[in-house]
Order: structure tokens, then sequence, then C-alpha cells
């Protein structure tokens, strides 16, 4: 028998071609219908879990602004950052020198003194502020201008402010001010780096603090989806049940309750975002005249396009996750007896 079947393969070459090329086609068919059918069945899990999301509206809309308040009171902190760090990137935030001359220096003695400096590799810049400047800045700052008229002398030294070139290496900055407290035309010395340390302090605390309150608020999210998601699968046990019964898995069963949390962490991210924008709306106006009445022209800034993208994105993924533990677990306790 083999005999014959090899012979009338070796007659018929093109008639094992056809079989192979059909087995071929018949397979990626097979391979096509499936991930058609895979496709066409999460649309009608998708539509169907969207249908199931509106159709109880209040309830829906309830659980979707509690996972908005969430998420907008973190990503509120982290706003209200950005927009402190824009606001102060106009200031000096450098550390800066200032040598105070002793009264009695001669103009050509500071002349030197502020050339000599000049040429250092240590200082990136040096100005030059005489006593009547320093005493006409001090009257307008304070305010004291007829008590100031007054005296018989000017009580202010010549100052130069010096601004070191490597602001960040401590070591360096006490060494350049060492060596400016022992000239001979330096009074004191006075490193103004402390603000700016403390500025630095600051803006990394409350990002450490917005941080822990996204994490703590996160799983706070998590916690309501898996107990929104646990009464969904509740209340269609009847319906588990009967998709169990005919064989469904709990994979194919647990994919509508991953498409509702979907929609929860969707509506909620767009609900934050909504909340953010308008309390920057609400905000924009009293901050606007607060800093024209100081000569500035700053703007608060709003959440734009990628603080949407953002949390709609992050409560995407914690709408899935908490869809998911609740899914998982209450799923496999229901069997069919």
């Amino acid at each position: 028998m083999k005999q014959t079947q090899s012979r009338s393969q070796r007659q018929n070459p093109s008639a094992e071609k056809r079989t192979r090329s059909t087995g071929a086609v018949a397979a990626r068919t097979d391979f096509g219908d499936l991930w058609r059918s895979w496709l066409g069945h999460h649309r009608e899990v998708a539509l169907e879990s969207l249908r199931r999301f509106f159709a109880t509206p209040m309830a829906s809309i309830m659980t979707a602004l509690v996972i908005a308040i969430a998420l907008a009171l973190p990503a509120a902190l982290q706003l209200g950052l950005a927009n402190f760090q824009r606001a102060v990137a106009g200031w000096d935030g450098q550390p800066q020198i200032s040598v105070f001359l002793h009264k009695g220096a001669r103009d050509a003695a500071v002349e030197s003194f502020a050339a000599k400096l000049r040429s250092d590799p240590a200082v990136a810049e040096v100005t030059y502020i005489s006593p009547e400047e320093a005493l006409a800045e001090f009257e307008q700052a304070s305010g004291l201008g007829d008590v100031l008229a007054g005296l018989d002398a000017n009580p202010l030294p010549a100052v130069l402010l010096l601004r070191p070139r490597d602001t960040q290496d401590n070591d360096k900055l006490q060494i350049l001010v060492a060596n400016l407290q022992q000239q001979a035309l330096t009074d004191s010395v006075v490193l103004d780096l402390a603000w700016v340390q403390r500025l630095t302090q600051l803006t990394e605390l409350g990002q450490r603090l917005s941080a822990g309150l996204a994490v703590l608020l996160a799983l706070g999210v998590i916690l309501v989806v898996v107990n929104t998601i646990r009464l969904h699968i509740e209340s269609r046990r009847e319906e588990i049940l009967v998709a169990k019964l005919v064989g469904g898995t709990n994979a194919f069963v647990r994919r509508p309750f991953l498409y509702s949390g979907l929609c929860y962490g969707f509506c909620g991210g767009l609900l934050a975002w909504l909340l953010l924008l308008g309390g920057v709306l609400l905000l924009s106006g009293p901050i606007a005249g607060l800093s024209s009445s100081y000569g500035s022209n700053y703007a608060l800034a709003g959440p734009g396009f990628s603080y949407f993208l953002g949390l709609t994105a992050g409560a995407v993924l914690l709408g899935l996750l908490g869809a998911w533990l609740a899914a998982t677990r209450h799923i496999r306790a229901i069997e069919p007896t």
C-alpha cells in the first residue's frame, strides 16, 4: 500500500502541492476566524459594559466622582508645585556673596579690588554698589526716607556682590568666602545661600508629600473599584453560573467586568481633569490681580493636554487593576454545582 501511495505521489506531484496549499489556506482561515471572533467579542463586551454604565447614571457618576476627587487631590498639589516653581523661576535662585567694604576705602582701591575679583576664575560676575546707591535702595525698601534724611552721614558701606562660578560645590564656596575675608578692604562677608537651600528643601518636601498622597489615594481608588465590581458580580451571579455551565472560562466571564473598571477609570480621570480646570479658572483671576500688584505679569498655568492624558491613563490603569483583582477573586468562587 505504501509503495502504491508513493508511486501515485511521484506520478502526480501537483495533487500533493494542492493538498498542502489547501491545508495552509484552511489554517490561515481558521486563525483569521478566531482573530475576528475574538475582536468581535471584545467589541460586544465593551459596548455592553458602556451600556450598563449609563443604565444607572447616578450610581456610576457617583462612583466616578469619588475616583475623580481621589485623583484630583494629589494632581492639584503637583500642579501647585509646578506653578510655584514657575513663579520663582524668575527670581535669582543662585547663591550670592556680599562683600561689605571698610568705610574708609578709597574709590581707586575699590575699583582695583573689583577688577582683581573679576579676573578670578572662581567668580562669574562682580557688581559694585556704592554707599549712595545702597542708601537709596534702603530708603525705597524701608520707607524711612524722612528718618534717614536727618542723619549727618551715610551709615552704609560700599558693597561688592559676587556671583560664584561653581554654585554646587559648598566646599569651594566656603574657600572663596575665606579668601575674601582675608582681603584688606573687606569688613565682612555674607554668603546668601541659606534661603536657596530652604527653597530647594521646601520644594522637595512638597514633591514627596504629593507622591505619598498619590500612592495612598491610588490605593483608595483601587478599593473603590474593587467594591463596585464585587457588587456587579453579585448582581450577575446567575448569569455567571449559566456562562460557566456552557463552558465559559474564568477569563471569558471576567472580561465584561474589566471593561466596567475601564469605564469607571476613564470617567474618573476625565472628571478629575475637569475639577482641576475649574479650580484653576476659579483662582486665576485673584492670582493675576495679586501678581500685577507686585508688578509681575505672572499667570496661573492650568492642566493642559498632558495632564489630561496622565490622569485618564492613570485612572484607567487603576480601574483595570481594581476590576481584575475583584473579578479574579470572586469569579473563581462562583462554580456551578
